[in-house]
C-alpha cells in the first residue's frame, strides 16, 4: 500500500472483505472448514501487526537467501547415466508430474494442475534457459529439476541482479546422489553466464530435509525472513 494511505483503516477493511469473500466461496463449494493464508516480511511492522490484530496465527517461517556469483561454485558434475536437459515444451508435462510427486509431502504445497503449471512456465519472470531437468538417460525419467526466474525490478530493490531458483526438487529414487548441490551449481553457472551478480532462493526454515543447512554450506546467506499466517474463516 502507498505509505501516504496507511493507518486509515484501508488494510483492515480489505482484510475483512477477503475474509467475507473466502467464507462465501467456501460455503458455495460445500466446505465446512477453511482458512486464509498470508505471508508478510518479518520486518514489515505494519503488515505483521495487521494480521496479529485479526487474530491470525503464525504457522511457519520462510527465509530468503542469496549468494554472490564471484565466489567458487559447487561442482555441477552429475553421476553417470544422468544429464541436464534445458526446459522445453517436450518435457514440460513430465516436469509438472515430477514436481507434484516431489512436493506431495511438503508443508503447504498443493498439486499443480495443467492450468496452474502454464501460469508458472508462461509467467514473464520465468527463465526457460535457466530452468532444467536432470534426466535418466536409460529410462528417460526426470530425476530432479531446477525452475528459475528473474525479476527485472530486483536490482532496484536489492542493488544487484539475481538469478532465482523458484523450485528445486529431487525424486525419491534419486536422492542421496548429490543432485541438489550439483543442480544449484549448474544453476549458478547459468545465472553467471547471463550476467547475474547473485543467486537466490527461498527455504522453509522447518523443512525436515535439511535444505537450510545445505544452502548455507553452498554459500547462501539469509537476506530476510517471511512470516506465514493462517486466519480461519470457517467455522
Amino acid at each position: 500500500m502507498d505509505p501516504q494511505w496507511r493507518r486509515r483503516g484501508i488494510g483492515t477493511a480489505l482484510l475483512r472483505w477477503q475474509q467475507q469473500r473466502a467464507r462465501e466461496r467456501l460455503l458455495e463449494t460445500g466446505h465446512e472448514k477453511g482458512l486464509l493464508r498470508f505471508m508478510a516480511e518479518e520486518d514489515n511492522i505494519s503488515h505483521v501487526a495487521l494480521f496479529h490484530a485479526a487474530n491470525a496465527s503464525v504457522v511457519r517461517y520462510f527465509t530468503e537467501m542469496s549468494r554472490p556469483l564471484d565466489a567458487d561454485m559447487p561442482d555441477s558434475t552429475l553421476p553417470d547415466g544422468l544429464e541436464y536437459v534445458t526446459f522445453n515444451e517436450d518435457i514440460s508435462e513430465a516436469l509438472r508430474l515430477a514436481h507434484n510427486e516431489v512436493f506431495q509431502d511438503h508443508w503447504g504445497s498443493e498439486e499443480r494442475d495443467a492450468e496452474r503449471w502454464r501460469h508458472n512456465v508462461e509467467h514473464p519472470h520465468f527463465r526457460a534457459d535457466w530452468t532444467f531437468a536432470v534426466m535418466d538417460t536409460a529410462t528417460g525419467e526426470i530425476a530432479g529439476y531446477n525452475i528459475a526466474s528473474y525479476d527485472p525490478e530486483g536490482q532496484k530493490l536489492n542493488g544487484y541482479t539475481e538469478g532465482y531458483t523458484e523450485l528445486l526438487g529431487v525424486r525419491r529414487n534419486y536422492r542421496g546422489l548429490g543432485l541438489a548441490p550439483a543442480m544449484l551449481g549448474e544453476a549458478m553457472r547459468r545465472y553467471k553466464a547471463a550476467g547475474m551478480e547473485r543467486a537466490g532462493l527461498g527455504v522453509d526454515t522447518e523443512n525436515p530435509s535439511g535444505a537450510l543447512g545445505l544452502y548455507e554450506r553452498l554459500g547462501y546467506a539469509p537476506t530476510y525472513r517471511e512470516v506465514v499466517f493462517d486466519l480461519h474463516v470457517l467455522p
